[in-house]
């Protein structure tokens, strides 16, 4: 395997990561949203990812690429506040289904990977400038 095939590897890992991170930070962002009727409500996000193996000879390696972003299937909150504006006729709020813990949670996950792949190419390159140095001796 090439450092180069390594890269493409880290760097697909690290877009599926930003992705990731940019829907924590939306179901974050929307979480104490409110809505008068179920349809407008906002609904959780959640980045599905698929392993794509390597077509090379040796058959290792595999990259990640971000299949969609789905909609959690988890059900919303239903609260009763008929002082709201946003109350329906019968009084009741709905509020997304999102975990604020759990988001957070999957916020720390998705930092840390980010960075471990931000690492494998700074190895990557220490790596590169060693075979350089080996080729002025």
């Amino acid at each position: 395997m090439s450092f180069k095939d390594i890269s493409q590897i880290a760097g697909s890992a690290m877009a599926a990561q930003t992705v990731r991170l940019n829907t924590v930070a939306s179901n974050l962002a929307n979480a104490d949203s409110v809505a008068g009727n179920e349809n407008d409500t906002y609904r959780a996000r959640k980045p599905v990812f698929a392993a794509v193996m390597n077509d090379s000879s040796d058959g290792v390696g595999s990259r990640v690429q971000v299949l969609d972003v789905v909609e959690s299937a988890e059900p919303l909150r239903k609260v009763y506040e008929p002082d709201s504006p946003m109350a329906n006729a019968e009084g009741m709020v709905f509020y997304p289904n999102v975990n604020q813990v759990a988001e957070m949670t999957d916020m720390m996950s998705a930092s840390r990977a980010f960075e471990t792949n931000v690492e494998v190419l700074g190895r990557i390159r220490t790596m590169q400038q060693s075979l350089l140095k080996l080729g002025e001796m």
